[in-house]
């Protein structure tokens, strides 16, 4: 025969286990939203965990980021699997837009777009813009103390090392593509690059890797963003990376968020998508992505003090105008 105290640590065990139960089956019910993006953005330095951390203190569900090492890579792979294991991309942009439209592969979104404030009107309902920069070449100022004023006088000063994306590979890359094709004839391209390749230390499959060897003293300038020395103000407090500024202006970035057709949670997509647009998730991104919010909001004075340079186009390649730069660009490199 049980005493009373056998009785009573049966039955505690016996209720733990019921409330054991009972929360695993609650998170098992949870659902799941599957998020693209690259990896600066998922990484632990980035925005991504914050806004995990964020959103599904909102969603009750859980918020799955999958890393690929640049946009272009990750778009590939949506293609391969025919956007069937994802719910949400984030990190298009407006050079990839023409080839992301042509896949059929994603839905229009039910956002309030009207709170936007970008550099141009946007009305397109599938990709919904994030953030947006204008593509620079980064330089340290103890280091470089004559850095070029123009496009034009970075691809011909020898005596500068630099490193860029590979537009294969990298949005970044598409940047320097459209930015050497917008500023050059369209006779001039291919010289242009192979007077850049000369002092080219590498072109690099993303932005990470890239950024991270300038940072190693392996180049005098890397292209990246004129947003990007803020980072080191805001979280090194460091003053000496700046961005050159070019006297033809500089291309603009717009990043894109959007929503795949087949998406097993399409509700919970669009969510994320308008919880992407909140002043809360503007600022961390502006702050950790370092890049421009696309609505009006507060982020940090030295965000909100941030001057723009002058901007030459807000390019929107169509396919075909794409593959027929990158193809000069290959010309260029292989002879």
């Amino acid at each position: 025969m049980f005493s009373l105290a056998q009785k009573l640590l049966n039955r505690s065990i016996i209720s733990a286990t019921l409330l054991l139960s009972a929360s695993a089956a609650i998170s098992a019910e949870k659902p799941t939203l599957t998020v693209y993006s690259y990896d600066s953005f998922t990484s632990d330095w980035g925005p991504g965990p914050k806004l995990k951390q964020a959103f599904e203190q909102q969603c009750q569900c859980t918020l799955t980021f999958v890393p690929f090492e640049d946009g272009v890579t990750m778009l590939n792979r949506l293609y391969l699997e025919k956007g069937g294991k994802a719910d949400v991309l984030v990190g298009l942009d407006n050079n990839q837009l023409a080839n992301a439209r042509q896949s059929g592969l994603f839905a229009e979104n039910n956002v309030d777009l009207s709170q936007l404030a970008l550099p141009i009107e946007w009305q397109d309902r599938t990709f919904m813009p994030y953030d947006y920069g204008q593509y620079a070449f980064i330089y340290d100022q103890q280091k470089l103390k004559n850095p070029p004023t123009s496009l034009k006088a970075l691809v011909e000063r020898q005596d500068l090392k630099v490193i860029y994306q590979d537009p294969r590979t990298s949005t970044v890359g598409r940047g320097l593509l459209a930015w050497v094709n917008t500023v050059y004839p369209q006779d001039q391209a291919e010289n242009a690059w192979k007077t850049l390749a000369k002092h080219t230390v590498t072109v690099g499959k993303g932005w990470s890797e890239t950024y991270g060897a300038f940072l190693k003293g392996e180049s005098d300038m890397v292209l990246s963003y004129n947003t990007s020395p803020l980072y080191h103000q805001i979280h090194e407090q460091k003053d000496n990376y700046a961005a050159a500024e070019f006297e033809e202006g500089h291309i603009v970035q717009i990043e894109l968020a959007a929503k795949l057709k087949k998406s097993q949670q399409p509700e919970l997509a669009d969510q994320f998508l308008a919880f992407l647009l909140s002043s809360e998730a503007q600022k961390t991104i502006a702050l950790h992505n370092i890049m421009l919010p696309v609505i009006k909001t507060e982020v940090e004075p030295r965000f909100d003090q941030f001057t723009p340079f002058k901007t030459l186009a807000i390019p929107f390649p169509s396919s075909d105008d794409s593959k027929a730069q990158i193809q000069v660009w290959q010309q260029a490199l292989s002879q």
